[in-house]
C-alpha cells in the first residue's frame, strides 16, 4: 500500500522557519515525481513544489521562491520542504503528493499557521 504521512507542521511567528517532512512507503521513492501542494483557509490547492527524486531538479511557485527549499533523502524514503522567511499567506495546509502535474497519492496534510 502507498503511505505518504507529512509531518512538522505547528505555530510559527511572521519571519520564522519550519521543515516538513513526509515519510513515504510502498513504492520506488528514489525514482519518483514529489510535489507539495498547500491549502490556505478558504481558499483552493495552490502547488507549493516538485522535485524528481533521482536527478533532483526542484521546481518552486514564484510566490515561495528564494524562501522554501525542496529536499529529498533517499535513504529515508523521506521528502522535506524547509519553510524560511515565513509569511501570513503562507497559512495552510501542507500535502505532500506523488507526482508533478496530476498528483495521484496524497498524504493526509499538516497544518502550519503562520502567525504572531
Amino acid at each position: 500500500e502507498v503511505q505518504l504521512v507529512e509531518s512538522g507542521g505547528g505555530l510559527v511567528q511572521p519571519g520564522g522557519s519550519l521543515r516538513l517532512s513526509c515519510a513515504t512507503s510502498g513504492f520506488t521513492f528514489s525514482n519518483s515525481a514529489m510535489s507539495w501542494v498547500r491549502q490556505a483557509p478558504g481558499k483552493g490547492l495552490e502547488w507549493v513544489s516538485s522535485m524528481k527524486t533521482d536527478i533532483r531538479n526542484p521546481y518552486y511557485a514564484e510566490s515561495v521562491k528564494g524562501r522554501f527549499t525542496i529536499s529529498t533523502d533517499n535513504a529515508k524514503n523521506t521528502l522535506y520542504l524547509q519553510m524560511n522567511s515565513l509569511k501570513s499567506e503562507d497559512t495552510a495546509v501542507y500535502y505532500c503528493a506523488r507526482g508533478l502535474y496530476y498528483p495521484d497519492v496524497w498524504g493526509q496534510g499538516t497544518l502550519v499557521t503562520v502567525s504572531s
